[in-house]
Formats: structure tokens, sequence, C-alpha cells
């Protein structure tokens, strides 16, 4: 029995770099930097037509046009290119590994590459990083103290074997206390390997199909033979073992044809026990093919970061489920979407014999399934809604149902946005204005559902509005003149004088872009459809405020902060000044108010005169001293007079007013008079 391994045959990679060259041929004369790849079959078939390869890019003759092949080159090579015509076919794979090396060098890393350090790949790698990089191709060999103390990045060739990478990864750690590990092994190779080990532990012979230049058919024949030694490298037809086994299992590095593996596996089919025709193994191992545009149910066997594995059932190849084919909306990850064992149904892209590989897509067949629903809203015109996915030249994508909808800039918004990516991830109401069914191509716009809601509140505004009524506003925007304050689909202005009862040099001492603020209508224009807003609260009126608290006589402390020819404006309280006019600065005559008074002086002074409905308040410093001086001269007066009053002093000299008799004289002199009766009751007897 023959198995043929599923992974057999040309990679992403290597395929997109043939498929190339052939197409480039139609153009003109090409010539390949090195062989396109490690396949003397494609090689010799390509130099049959013409295609030759250089190992420099100065020898290739001007006439050619460039081509750069899968395993890519060193970033000097592109310099020295760039007055050159050329086509890069490098792996994208390795185009990857280009970036985190020239990155990662750039900020400071030393590049560790472990790979073959003389494959073309390996070589293009380092040129990256100006040649510099340590290279390690051998778990054994040791690793130089030298990069103990560095920050090391370490990539691997995308074909190097799994098991000696991680075992020299190991090493690395051990050595160097800072490291950066990118696993740039290609899936597709790992895949390979896996399935040549799973393959190998179980035939008598395994037969491994590709050029002994080739790295990727070189590790596949390692792995082989470590687990069937009846393994061999088959480069091309005379190189096929004549032995005969029961169980043969077939590979094919990433660089062999389809048609050469078909070839080994007809030539094989020879040598089994039986005596099956090779037309019944072809159809029993999985040589036939899907169809494109085939819509078929699969299992999920596996989930990866970037892809999805699909068991097609009756099928030979597993089918591989990108995840941009998985859903559009980039910021779910396949595990967010299926899950192993889900059944689902897909659409066949395309089919690679070659590669074993079935390509499948399961946003096609929703976005088919959902074109009937597009095409029906459109014709009604129904409102659809959707998620702006991503940001494209001219617009943005909208993703409705599994349909991707084109949503033009100008049609993204009711203003114009001029960073569109701001969209990117919101939910949006539009409707299909434009549909192409040839092309299957949908237009949708928001800003006229938009427009739609706008003129909607804008009449209901019109209809309701009027002066002195209430609204809660966002401020819009802010100009040296006021600020814009959003009502609800409808504008209103408020003027700066309005913001505040202090004075303003610009609005946004007040607001900001996107407050939320309460205003009143003071003016209505319905003919020019503009409103002039309100915001200062009248309780908040300073001069309301000095109204309430002062009043003609009150004596108050003020600051100067304006002097004139006539006199010193002084701030009574914030924005409410009065005027103490020349005359009233002192209680004599002077030249002029700076003789007395500097701006920032703080006095007290009298409120002689008051008029709130003109904002006018007149003080006088003067009053205040001529009270001053009126009530020390009647204290004075007051002391006189109750110095007219003495009436006793120990001093003879002082004479005292006779018609003043003290109480206590009075009182003093009452016993006298009562003694002196008893000496006339005394004398009468003498008589």
């Amino acid at each position: 029995m023959i198995t043929t391994a599923k992974t057999a045959g040309f990679c992403y990679g290597v395929k997109r770099a043939v498929d190339g060259v052939y197409r480039e041929l139609e153009s003109g004369k090409i010539a390949t930097l090195g062989p396109i790849i490690h396949n003397p079959r494609v090689i010799e078939d390509l130099e049959s037509k013409g295609v030759f390869a250089y190992d420099n890019a100065s020898d290739i003759p001007p006439d050619c046009r460039v081509v750069i092949r899968a395993h890519g080159v060193g970033k000097g090579v592109y310099e020295a290119l760039k007055d050159r015509d050329y086509v890069d076919l490098t792996c994208p794979n390795v185009k990857k590994i280009h970036r985190i090396v020239e990155k990662h060098y750039r900020d400071g890393c030393k590049i560790i590459i472990v790979g073959d350090k003389s494959h073309p790949e390996v070589i293009g790698i380092n040129g990256w990083c100006d040649d510099s990089a340590y290279v390690i191709g051998d778990e054994n060999e040791e690793i130089s103290p030298d990069l103990a103390e560095k920050d090391v990045c370490v990539v691997a060739q995308t074909t190097i074997n799994r098991e000696k990478f991680g075992n020299i990864v190991q090493n690395i750690k051990k050595t160097c206390k800072s490291t950066m590990i990118f696993d740039t092994i290609c899936i597709a190779t790992r895949d390979r390997q896996a399935e040549a080990d799973r393959l190998s532990r179980d035939s008598d012979m395994m037969i491994v199909i590709g050029g002994r230049e080739s790295s990727n058919t070189r590790r596949l024949f390692e792995i082989a033979k470590k687990n069937c030694p009846d393994t061999f490298l088959v480069e091309k037809t005379a190189d096929i073992p004549q032995k005969r086994f029961n169980k043969i299992g077939i590979t094919a590095g990433a660089s062999t044809p389809g048609r050469f593996i078909e070839e080994v596996v007809k030539a094989m089919s020879e040598n089994l026990q039986n005596e099956e025709s090779f037309e019944k193994l072809f159809n029993e191992h999985g040589m036939m093919t899907l169809n494109n545009g085939d819509i078929v149910d699969g299992t999920v066997v596996e989930v990866r970061n970037n892809e999805v594995i699909v068991d097609l059932g009756g099928f030979k190849y597993n089918g591989q489920l990108a995840a941009d084919q998985l859903t559009d909306d980039p910021a779910l990850k396949p595990s967010d979407v299926v899950k192993e064992g889900d059944t689902i149904k897909v659409y066949v892209v395309g089919v690679n014999d070659a590669e074993g590989k079935v390509v499948l897509s399961r946003k096609k067949l929703v976005a088919m399934e959902s074109w009937s629903k597009i095409k029906a809203a459109y014709e009604a015109g129904e409102v659809l809604e959707g998620k702006i996915i991503r940001a494209v030249k001219g617009g943005v994508l909208a993703l409705c149902d599994g349909c991707q909808v084109f949503v033009p800039a100008r049609q993204a918004a009711e203003r114009f946005v001029q960073d569109l990516q701001t969209l990117v991830g919101t939910n949006v109401k539009f409707r299909v204005i434009e549909i192409d069914d040839r092309r299957k191509r949908v237009v949708g716009s928001v800003r006229t559902l938009l427009e739609e809601a706008r003129k909607e509140r804008e009449a209901k505004f019109w209809s309701e509005v009027e002066l002195d009524k209430k609204y809660v506003g966002t401020v819009k925007s802010l100009t040296s003149f006021g600020a814009f304050v959003d009502l609800g689909g409808v504008d209103g202005l408020v003027h700066i004088s309005e913001l505040s009862w202090n004075k303003i040099k610009h609005p946004s001492e007040v607001v900001k872009e996107g407050d939320v603020m309460e205003v009143y209508v003071k003016d209505i224009n319905e003919e020019k459809k503009k409103i002039s807003l309100g915001y200062k609260k009248a309780e908040d009126n300073p001069w309301l405020i000095a109204q309430n608290k002062y009043k003609v006589g009150d004596t108050v402390k003020c600051k100067i902060v304006r002097i004139m020819p006539f006199g010193a404006f002084a701030e009574i309280i914030p924005t409410v000044d009065g005027l103490i006019h020349i005359s009233q600065i002192a209680d004599r005559r002077i030249g002029k108010p700076e003789d007395v008074l500097s701006i920032g002086d703080e006095v007290e002074a009298m409120i002689t005169d008051v008029d709130w409905d003109a904002k006018k308040i007149s003080l006088s410093i003067r009053a205040l001293i001529q009270a001053a001086k009126a009530e020390e001269q009647a204290q004075e007066e007051e002391e006189d007079e109750q110095g007219e009053t003495l009436v006793y002093s120990t001093d003879p000299e002082v004479e005292v007013d006779e018609e003043y008799t003290d109480e206590s004289e009075e009182e003093s002199a009452e016993p006298e008079e009562e003694s002196a009766e008893p000496e006339e009751k005394a004398a009468e007897p003498a008589e």
C-alpha cells in the first residue's frame, strides 16, 4: 500500500515564486538572482525557456528584469538594485524574519540565527543586520560567552528541524540573560515535518522526493530515516528504488512539483506486492481533487492562531481556512468563532494538488448567503446596520451580515472626518445607495441617515423653540467671539459677552469643546435659522450682588484699579468699580490723583451716590476724613464741657462754684444741726 503525505509538494512561498517566474516570462527577458528554488527539474525547465540564474546582481545582463528568489536577499542587495527593474518573490514568511531582524538590530540587540550559515535564506537574513548575526546550526555548538550580557534576538531558518531549534534555544537561554525568541519556522514546514515523522513510523519504506540541495528536503529525509531505516531520497526518476515493500510512505520537499510526485507514485505502484492498478491506488489514496466553487460540510480538527484546519470527510486533503477567510472582523481570533469538533459549511476557493492543500473560505459563503438580503434592502430602501472594520483608500468597510459594504469617506459621517481610522470599531446604520450585481459590490451611506435625522430634529426644534426657554447643550466649537452649542440638531451661539460677568479674552477661559452647559434662548432669527443664547445667570450679576449688599453712606474697602486725570476708579467687588473724583481723594486741594494714590492701593471710602441703572457708584475718601475730623472735634468739645463742671479741688487757688452743693456735704451737715438741739436744751436749765 502506498500512502502519500497530504503536505507533500510546493509550499505557499515556493509556489508563489515559481508561478511568479513563469508569469514574468510572458512580459520579456528575466533572470533570477540565484536558483529560484532548490529543484533541478524546475531549474532545467526554466533554463530551457531562457531563464538563467546568476549569483550576483551585477552579472545579470542589463536587458533582463531581475527576479529575487523565494529565499530572499539582504538589505544591501535592494540598494544595489535600486536603479534596476526587479520583481521581489521573497517568501512572505522570510520577509517577516527580515523585518524582525532589522527592527531589533536597530534597537541594539545581537541577532542569533538558528540555521545553516551557508543557506541562501540565512545569508539573506544576515544581510538585514549588516552581516553581524551569530549563526548556530548545531545543537552541540557552544554559545559564545561574549553574548551573555547582551540583549539577544533569536530567529530561525524557516525550514530548520523544530526539535533542533528547541534544543539550541535552550542552550542560548542558559548562556544569555536577556533573550527574545521568535519561532519563525514556517507552519507548512512544521506540518510537513510532523507528518513525515508520523508516516515514517508506520511505513516499511519511505520515499522523500526533492532536490539534494534543498534544506527542507534534507530535513524530511533526516526525520524519516530516524524512524524508518529504508528511507530513500529521490531527486529524479532514476533514483526510485526497485525494492518491494508492503507499506510505502511518500513525502516531498517544499520545492517539489506535484507532477513529479505523481510520477514517483506511479512508478512505486509497480513494486507493490499485490497487483493493484495505479489508477485504483491513485483514487484510494487521495490523488483525487475537489472542484473550485464546491460547497461542502467539514469538521474543525484544529484551531490555530491564524487558520483553522478542516477535515473534509471523504476527501484526501484537509482544508485550510485562513483567519481572514473565517470572518471579516479583524478583532476576532479563529478561536472566538469556532472550536474543535464544530461542523461548518465552507466554500472551496482553490485546490493545490502539488501541496496537497484545499483552500477554503467561510466568509465567502456567508457573503453569498447575505447578498440576497442586501439586494432586497436596497430595492426597499431599508436601513441596515453594520460594524466598521477597516479604513481603506477613499473610505471605510462596514461588515453587515457577512457582506462587506464600502462607505466612501464623504458618506461615512455627517461632517468630513480627517482620520477615518477613528471610525473603525463603531457600529453604524446606513442605507445602500449603489449596488453592482456583477462585481458583487455594495456602496452604503451613513451620512444620508444622519442628515435625515438632523432635519427631523431641526423641524422639531423650530416648532417648539421660544424666548427664555432653557436647554442643556454640548459645546461644539469655540471661536474668538463665542461658543457654538449643539442643542440637539441645531447650533446656537453664546456670545463671549454672555459667557461670564467678568471680562474675558477668549471663550476657552470659561468652557471647552465637549462641555455640557445649561443655556437659555435670548434671541431667535427663524428666517436665518440663527439662535442667540444666554449663559450668565442674573443672580450672579455682580451689580445685583452689590446693590443688595451696599447703600449710600456705607464705608467700603476697595482697591485702586485705574487712575484718570479726573479721579481714580476703585474695585469694590470683582467687575464693580466706583469713581473717587479728584476732589474726593483728599481733604485738601491736589494737583493730580497720582500725588496721593497708586494702582493697587487698598483704601477705605464712603459710598456717596449710586445710580444702579447706569451702573455708577461715587466714592469719597474725603468724606471719611471729614467725618473722622468731625468726630474728633466733637469728642474734644465733649471733654471741654466736662472740664467746666469741676467743683472741688484740694488746691486752695482753685475757685469752686458756690451754687453747687455736693450731696455728701449735705449729708454731713445734717448731724451738726441735730447735735445743736441738745445744746439748746441743755442751756435751758441754766436759765
